[in-house]
C-alpha cells in the first residue's frame, strides 16, 4: 500500500511540475534542465522561452534517456545553433542513427574533433571521416594543411594522394600517417620529383626499406636518390629494378654499376 500511495504521491507532483517546465521563465528553466525526470524534460523542450543556452546545460549532462534525443532530433528548430548541433552529435548518449544523419551538417573543424574524441563509437568517428573526405577536393589550401597536420590516417592518405607539394610536406609529418599510404603515394603518378624529394630526405621515412625501393622504383626520382639510396639494395633488388621499363636511362646506368660493385663484393 505505501508504494502505491508514492507513487501516487509521485504522479500528482509530476502533474504540478509539467506546467512549470512548459511555462517557466529563462532563469527558472536553466534549474528544469537538470531535473532527472525525463518526461518534466520532454516539457521544457516545448518551453517558449527555451534557447541554445538552455540546450547546451542539458547536453552537459550524462545518462540522458533516448527519447530526449528523438524529442531533440524531431524539432529542427532546436538544432539550429551550431554548437548545440555539435554538442547533441558528440554526446555519449545519443543514438548513432541520429547522430549519423546530423554529422554532414557540422564544420569541417568540427568535424575534426568528432574524430578525435577519445572513446568515441567507432562507426561515427567513420561517418565523421567519410563526411571530411568527401569535402576534401572543394577545401582552401589553408584548410587542407590543417588536416594534413592534424587529421586521422584515413584523410591524411587521401590528402597526401592528391600530390599537392605544400600538403604532402605536412602529411609527412602527420603521426597518423601510414608507411602503406606513403608507399602507394610514391609509386603513383600524382609523386614528381619534389614530393619524391621530401620523403627520400625526411626522418621519419628515408630509412625504410620498402620506401627506399618504392622511390628507387619511379622514373620522376631524382638521380641523387638513387646515388644514396643503391648501395643499400640487395642485388635481386638491383636485378628488379633493371628489370622496369619505366626507369630512365641514366637510372638504369646507376643500378648497373651498384649491381657491378656488389658483384666484385660477393
Amino acid at each position: 500500500m505505501e508504494y502505491l500511495a508514492k507513487n501516487a504521491d509521485d504522479a500528482r507532483n509530476l502533474s504540478h511540475q509539467l506546467p512549470r517546465a512548459l511555462l517557466a521563465g529563462k532563469d527558472e528553466l536553466f534549474g528544469i534542465m537538470q531535473e532527472p525526470d525525463t518526461d518534466l524534460l520532454l516539457a521544457a523542450l516545448r518551453n517558449p522561452v527555451l534557447d541554445e543556452g538552455h540546450l547546451l546545460v542539458l547536453l552537459k549532462r550524462r545518462g540522458l534517456p533516448e527519447e530526449l534525443f528523438q524529442a531533440i532530433y524531431a524539432n529542427k528548430k532546436l538544432l539550429e545553433n551550431n554548437r548545440v548541433k555539435y554538442d547533441f552529435v558528440r554526446h555519449a548518449d545519443v543514438p548513432l542513427h541520429i547522430a549519423q544523419t546530423i554529422l554532414p551538417q557540422l564544420h569541417l573543424f568540427e568535424l575534426t574533433k568528432i574524430c578525435q574524441l577519445p572513446g568515441i563509437n567507432t562507426d561515427l568517428k567513420l561517418a565523421a571521416e567519410r563526411a571530411i573526405i568527401q569535402r576534401l577536393p572543394t577545401q582552401p589550401l589553408g584548410n587542407k594543411l590543417t588536416l594534413a597536420r592534424q587529421g586521422s590516417s584515413a584523410i591524411v592518405e587521401m590528402l597526401i594522394r592528391e600530390g599537392q607539394p605544400q600538403v604532402v610536406e605536412a602529411c609527412l609529418d602527420n603521426p597518423h600517417l601510414k608507411e602503406g599510404s606513403v608507399y602507394q603515394f610514391i609509386t603513383s603518378f600524382h609523386a614528381n620529383a619534389d614530393t619524391i624529394s621530401m620523403v627520400a630526405r625526411h626522418a621519419r621515412w628515408k630509412g625504410r626499406p620498402n620506401i627506399r625501393f618504392a622511390i628507387l622504383k619511379n622514373p620522376r626520382t631524382p638521380l641523387v636518390w638513387f646515388a644514396s639510396f643503391l648501395p643499400t639494395m640487395l642485388p635481386q633488388q638491383l636485378r628488379d629494378l633493371l628489370a622496369m621499363p619505366k626507369l630512365a636511362a641514366a637510372q638504369k646506368d646507376l643500378v648497373r654499376k651498384a649491381l657491378n660493385v656488389k658483384g666484385k663484393h660477393h
